[in-house]
């Protein structure tokens, strides 16, 4: 935490000299002591202090100051800072006026000029004074703060982008400033600042206004600049699949390079909580998975280029050339393809004017606190559904899952089946869809379809999560990489048609299990056709790709 802050206000120069190095030679240790010639200087410098979440101590303000004087200062600056003791310095004939401010104005001590020495006539009042602060205290929050409000799409999609790179922040939300007095402070000492929301205010005290992604990640040290033009194994994806393929890779010598669109994790990322994981029997939250594997993987060195995405992809001999949305290409001798898949949308009426701002899709981690005591939906019935009805238990009200079919039983694992019926606040309504959502600024209403009556019912609902399945986005390969009919990657036996190769296959053998119809481009995890969508495997293919990936680099290289 920086020193909290010590200021002392006076027009004469001389004095305001005599007075701060006084104050520096006995408080420095402890305190930043900071000096202003004017009262109007001194407030412009305490709404900073304020930006910044900087504590403020103490104000010793002189009485006589043309424009403003002490007390006027003082009283304006307790708006400012309520919490920071208050002391006037004045003159002999001033005394009736310390005495009215302090009756007045909540002025807590004044000072008689001149103070000398200072060892009987300053320091143990203004002790007095701090130790009084020091017991009030409690210590400010020291990270990133996000100011926005609740229903802004783009304010989710910060507070979503911030959470999925674990960076620690602070969520304000500027609507509570009626209520909320530390917050209507902050948007004062803002002032037209706070105007253009989200706004990111960082410790340093630089701020950011509706920034974009990358100027976030470059101001928060995240790499996304490739540091040469080539390597032994680039990935596109920073899933499971993708992590363990960068963990098995740069561990074996491979000089790896690793892409992720938004976040490393994926979808895993999102999940609340991860039960049936091998060798984590109270199981760990997706967050957790990412970081463990993202910090392994930095262990064995591979980049991590994020956010970072591939445009395009083209081949020259055994180079593998990838465009990035920055514009840089890089190139390697081995591609692997672990995007994972997005997930589904839901194409109803209001569904996406209102996406963002009480309709969300995933797991929407960043929000259960906001949802303490509402009724939350959620529509799906796969285990993505199950995991985040399980975490919204524990802050919602109410959590209803929506479920198209008779049952979970088809979609959901057993074991949080049971789950979701021990939960008291957890109900399941099957053969309910929702065919509309309504809404001005915000999810206020939804229109629901009971499939066996017929029945149609509108329902107040604020906040809708969405879990209906997931399909890859891999248009950028057309030409290039086959796909089947839904986009998924075809490799190994699901390329050869009647025993005959791919039409273009260059070598004298049939394509590898997870390698794609290019030589020396591989593919694992959700993304592959006929993948088995569960952490575990992602993880496995991401691990034995390495083997035949270096299978074909003997034969390259």
């Amino acid at each position: 935490m920086p020193k909290p802050v010590m200021m002392t206000v006076d027009d004469d120069p001389e004095v305001l000299r005599a007075i701060e190095r006084d104050l520096r030679g006995h408080y420095a240790e402890h305190y930043r002591v900071m000096r202003a010639n004017s009262g109007n200087a001194a407030l412009t410098t305490l709404r900073e202090l304020k930006a910044r979440n900087n504590p403020v101590a103490l104000l010793l303000a002189d009485q006589r100051m043309p424009q403003m004087d002490g007390v006027g200062f003082l009283t304006q600056a307790m708006d400012i800072h309520p919490q920071a003791k208050r002391a006037l310095l004045t003159a002999y004939a001033d005394t009736n006026a310390a005495i009215d401010a302090i009756n007045e104005a909540r002025v807590h001590y004044y000072l008689m000029k001149p103070w000398d020495p200072p060892e009987e006539k300053l320091f143990p009042a203004l002790d007095d004074l701090l130790h009084d602060w020091t017991a009030q205290f409690r210590p400010l929050y020291e990270g990133i703060r996000v100011l926005g409000t609740r229903w802004s799409s783009r304010s989710y999609e910060l507070r979503d982008f911030l959470g999925r790179n674990q960076v620690p922040y602070q969520w304000i939300d500027v609507e509570v400033a009626a209520t909320d007095p530390e917050v209507r402070r902050l948007l004062e000492s803002l002032g037209p600042e706070a105007e253009t929301l989200p706004l990111i205010l960082f410790p340093d005290g630089e701020r950011l206004a509706e920034p974009p992604f990358p100027a976030v990640a470059n101001k928060l040290g995240l790499h996304t600049k490739a540091h040469t033009n080539f390597y032994d194994l680039a990935i596109i994806g920073g899933g499971p699949a993708g992590l363990a393929a960068a963990v098995y890779g740069a561990s074996e010598g491979l000089r790896t390079v690793m892409i992720e669109r938004e976040a490393p994790g994926g979808q895993a990322g999102l999940s609340s909580r991860i039960e049936n994981y091998l060798g984590f029997p109270s199981g760990l939250s997706g967050l957790d998975l990412a970081r463990r594997a993202v910090a392994q993987a930095r262990r064995f060195e591979v980049e991590i280029l994020s956010p970072q995405e591939a445009l395009s992809l083209r081949i020259d001999g055994p180079y593998r050339h990838i465009k990035l949305s920055d514009g840089a290409e890089i190139s390697c001798h081995a591609l692997l393809l672990a995007m994972g898949v997005q997930w589904r949308t839901l194409n109803v009426p209001g569904m996406e004017r209102l996406q963002g701002a009480g309709v969300y899709y995933g797991g929407g981690a960043s929000e259960a606190i906001a949802c303490k005591g509402e009724t939350v939906y959620i529509i799906g019935g796969a285990n993505s559904a199950g995991q985040a009805a399980m975490h919204f238990s524990k802050f919602a009200q109410k959590v209803i899952m929506l479920v198209r079919g008779g049952s979970l039983a088809s979609t959901m694992s057993h074991y949080l089946i049971e789950q979701i019926e021990k939960t008291a606040n957890i109900e399941v309504w099957t053969h309910t869809t929702v065919i509309e959502v309504h809404g001005e600024t915000h999810l206020s209403e939804m229109t629901i379809r009971r499939a066996v009556t017929g029945e149609v019912e509108r329902v107040p609902a604020s906040s809708l999560f969405i879990f209906i399945g997931a399909q890859p986005r891999t248009e950028w390969l057309d030409g290039l990489v086959k796909r089947d009919e839904r986009g998924f990657i075809l490799s190994g036996p699901d390329l050869l048609q009647d025993g005959k190769r791919p039409e273009g296959w260059t070598l004298d053998r049939d394509p590898g299990l997870l390698e794609t119809n290019v030589p020396g481009i591989f593919v694992v995890g959700d993304v592959r056709h006929g993948s088995v969508k569960r952490v575990a495997s992602g993880v496995g293919e991401g691990a034995v790709v390495v083997q035949f990936m270096h299978q074909y680099l003997a034969k390259v290289q």
